[in-house]
């Protein structure tokens, strides 16, 4: 059983940046694939970035080129820095881990994006 908690988040103005953190415990994240997701208000769950053990990774073009994501497996933590925030960004962001044919989400980090 793995156990995920997000931190990071809260408010920022359009253009602004944000951090968020989703550290693991109850297993060693290195095989599994490590995601973002995000749902914002009265809408589905949807991707936003996926990092595959392999090394490779996968943005949702609408966060291309402004979201960075990075993992640190000695440390069981995954990181996505959000940049040029922009009001369709607001959302509940969870943290995704995947080795099939488990999976896991955390608790969700509060994203607002408004000035």
């Amino acid at each position: 059983q793995v156990r995920l908690v997000e931190s990071g988040g809260g408010l920022a103005q359009p253009g602004g940046s944000l951090n968020l953190s989703c550290t693991a415990s109850g297993d060693d994240i290195t095989p599994y694939a490590m995601g973002w997701y995000r749902q914002p208000p009265g809408k589905e769950r949807e991707l936003v970035v996926l990092s595959w053990p392999a090394g490779s990774i996968n943005y949702a073009d609408s966060v291309k080129g402004r979201f960075t994501i990075s993992r640190d497996n000695m440390k069981s933590t995954v990181y996505m820095q959000m940049g040029n925030l922009r009001p369709d960004d607001a959302a509940d962001y969870y943290c995704h881990a995947l080795l099939v044919p488990s999976d896991y989400w955390g608790q969700g980090a509060r994203v607002t994006v408004s000035s």
